[in-house]
């Protein structure tokens, strides 16, 4: 079994990282490259940068700070936000992205993913899938979780891997933001009903919380943001904490 991996999210608005609830009360927390060499050489494993400036002018920032990004991290990163074609994910790629996450864009031409997975490989492909609790099922929504739509989350998973996306990074929208901790067994349940690789965003306030979805949840890696922003803990301690637990981490 590969051993887990800690992966830093980065939200960019404008060429800055920002962090804030539902991208409301956005705080600046600095330079995405600065943040990013910062996270590589503390151990972290890849990292998510976000665009969530919704103009055009935001996303031809954003291209040139993946450039500038590919040029200064020597670990892998991946680019989302906006992604809608296959013209846009060649830009990102081309502009040194490593891979690249697709979201409503995906529920919404679900035949997006094997357009780009067949162009690049599916590899290259991390669909992120949002979800919620309804009368005991799982339902997926787009736009941040504020649009319920009619797909189950197993199914849709199980979908989004048949079309070639080459991993699926959930996050409960539950548990988004609550950092109480993550949907375990849920977590376990998917990994368990897929082949490739699950990725954990979004519940995380603690070590013991990202111990418990990579041993427990079975997810293979973990995804946060506001514990390294805000220096709540070090990718370095954090590594540290798991292996004392017995968890295999990434050197």
């Amino acid at each position: 079994m590969p051993a887990k991996r800690i992966i830093p999210c980065l939200d960019v608005k404008e060429g800055r990282t920002v962090k804030g609830i539902n991208f409301e009360g956005l705080a600046d927390v600095g330079d995405p490259v600065e943040l990013g060499a910062r996270y590589a050489s503390d151990g972290a494993d890849e990292l998510v940068y976000l665009d969530i400036s919704a103009s055009k002018e935001g996303r031809n920032t954003f291209t040139e700070l993946v450039s500038r990004i590919a040029e200064r991290i020597n670990i892998p990163f991946t680019v989302g936000g906006g992604i809608s074609s296959v013209e846009d994910a060649a830009r990102l790629l081309d502009a040194g992205a490593d891979k690249i996450t697709i979201n409503s864009a995906a529920v919404a031409n679900p035949d997006l993913i094997t357009q780009i997975s067949s162009r690049y490989g599916r590899q290259f492909v991390v669909v992120a899938i949002d979800a919620k609790k309804v009368d005991g099922t799982w339902r997926v929504t787009t736009h941040g979780g504020s649009r319920l739509t009619d797909r189950e989350l197993f199914s849709w998973a199980k979908e989004v891997e048949d079309r070639g996306a080459g991993e699926i990074m959930f996050t409960s929208m539950d548990h988004d933001g609550t950092r109480n901790g993550y949907p375990c067994e849920t977590f376990a349940n998917l990994c368990d009903s897929l082949s490739i690789p699950v990725i954990a965003s979004g519940g995380a306030g603690s070590a013991d919380d990202i111990a418990a979805v990579l041993s427990q949840g079975k997810a293979d890696a973990a995804l946060a943001a506001s514990i390294f922003h805000y220096g709540e803990t070090t990718i370095k301690e954090l590594k540290e904490s798991l292996a004392k637990k017995g968890i295999d981490v990434r050197n």
